[in-house]
Parts: structure tokens; C-alpha cells; sequence
């Protein structure tokens, strides 16, 4: 059973269009990860570098390259990856098996010194941006880019020395860590499915 916005998978559950059939990479991801509050610096750090790496392509480019960037980043270590010298952003800037952008590999360096030295930090600060609703989008089409709060956002991260850290790529991480619950109505990782926002992936059979 498919819909426009929503896909109903062969486990029965209602899923974001996006996420495709049940079972898959992105499918777990959509439903263990994307929209669910995180403050697990690892997992943020994650969510920030691939909200640069999307600038400018899609998230299925980025997403197919998810375990290649865990690897290349010492596994979103913000200590080890803050540690990277120009040996490693040239070594990278080769690697076929990420996105080759040198710009991106530094700012990505970059960001994890700033993480460990801004204050306040990164989860603070996205605790005072954090979106509470009950009414969840009505379609995946009614997603914004970006949003005003999100422009708020990525100044302050601007100020702080982040890089690549516009407005819709802020918004984009937002999006990731559940600063903002953006599924859509009808998705079980919605705000208001069946009057609540389920917390947990349903059970594999």
C-alpha cells in the first residue's frame, strides 16, 4: 500500500514516503534515527557533517555514502576528527569512496574544533532551538528548506566558528537530531500519530 506522502511497508508500518521499502538502510535509519531527540555528541556531530556534505546535492548521495564518511571521520570521534592535520584533508580529498569536496573534509574538521572549545555548546544550543508541536507536517511537499529559527541557529553556530553552516543545512541537522520532528502526518514517527509521537522503531519479526 503506498501513498503520496506516506508508505505503508510489508511489516504494516506507515512510514514517510521517503523511506522507502521496510527493511533497508535508509528505512532504519528513518525510523531509528531521523526526528529522534539526541543529545549524544557523536550522533550530532554525525548529523552536522552530513548537513554540509548535502549543500548543494541530494540526501541519497549523501545518505549512500553514510558508512564511508564513518569511516573516513574516525567514527564521528569529535577529539580524533579535531585532531586531523592537512595530511589527512589531502588523504581524504582522494578517497572515491566519499564526497571528494576538500572545501567540505575542512570545514568538517573544522566544526569538530569548534565543538570541543564553543561555548555554550552544541547540544545546549540546540536544546534553546528545539520545536515542540503536536501537529505534525501535513506533506512531505509542506517541508520547508529552512526556517527562520534555523537562520537564528546557524548565525550563532557562524559566530562560534562553525562552517558550512547556512540556514538550510542547519535546518538539515535540526531535522536529524529531532530538534524538529519534520515526519509527516500519518508516518509513525509523527507528532501526533494516533495522538502521540511513538519514541521506539517497531518491533522486527
Amino acid at each position: 500500500m503506498t501513498g503520496k506522502d506516506v508508505v505503508v511497508g510489508d511489516d504494516g508500518t506507515p512510514r514517510c514516503a521517503w523511506a522507502g521499502a521496510a527493511g533497508t538502510a535508509l528505512a532504519r535509519y528513518h525510523d531509528e534515527v531521523w526526528g529522534r531527540r539526541t543529545h549524544n555528541q557523536s550522533a550530532m556531530f554525525e548529523a552536522l557533517t552530513l548537513g554540509v556534505f548535502e549543500v548543494g546535492l541530494s540526501w541519497s548521495i549523501v545518505f549512500g555514502k553514510r558508512e564511508a564518511f564513518q569511516r573516513a571521520f574516525r567514527g564521528f570521534d569529535v577529539v580524533k576528527v579535531a585532531a586531523m592535520r592537512k595530511r589527512d584533508v589531502d588523504r581524504l580529498a582522494q578517497d572515491a569512496s566519499i564526497i571528494r569536496n576538500r572545501a567540505k573534509i575542512q570545514a568538517t574538521v573544522d566544526n569538530a574544533r569548534a565543538m570541543t572549545s564553543a561555548s555554550p555548546s552544541l547540544v545546549a544550543l540546540a536544546r534553546s532551538y528545539e520545536v515542540t508541536r503536536t501537529r505534525a507536517p501535513r506533506s512531505i511537499a509542506a517541508l520547508p528548506a529552512s526556517t527562520p529559527t534555523a537562520g537564528a541557529f546557524a548565525k550563532q553556530l557562524k559566530a562560534q566558528g562553525y562552517r558550512f553552516v547556512g540556514p538550510t543545512s542547519v535546518y538539515a541537522f535540526m531535522q536529524n537530531v529531532g530538534v524538529v520532528n519534520d515526519h509527516v502526518r500519518g508516518c509513525f514517527r509523527a507528532s501526533d500519530y494516533l495522538g502521540a509521537a511513538p519514541q521506539h522503531a517497531p518491533r522486527r519479526r
